[in-house]
């Protein structure tokens, strides 16, 4: 069965720092393109980051860039999204997906 478990959520002061990581199991980790997708409650999915199935292929929204970044290690089948410099607007549950799997998402709230 494909499984993505994504962990690494919680609260945040505005201006800090979170790393979330994606455990892969059940596929081809390392053959597959993989997204951080996250959503605001009551408003639809946003896409974050992508990146290709070797790691040296990277995207990002306009809104994250020079703030997160988005890596993988195909060895341990994880997939990290490092969030620096968060703001309450970042508020939300991050996703990872390889776009036929979603993970069950990590909660992210910046506060104070």
């Amino acid at each position: 069965e494909e499984q993505l478990v994504e962990s690494g959520g919680g609260l945040v002061q505005p201006g800090g720092s979170l790393r979330l990581s994606c455990a892969a199991s059940g596929f081809m980790f390392g053959g597959y393109g993989m997204s951080w997708v996250r959503q605001v409650p009551g408003k639809g999915p946003e896409w974050v980051s992508s990146i290709n199935d070797e790691g040296d292929s990277k995207y990002y929204v306009d809104f994250v860039k020079g703030r997160f970044t988005i890596s993988r290690d195909n060895a341990k089948n994880t997939l990290y999204l490092e969030m620096n410099n968060l703001r309450p607007d970042d508020t939300a549950v991050y996703y990872c997906s390889s776009g036929k799997t979603w993970g069950q998402g990590a909660r992210v709230i910046v506060g104070s």
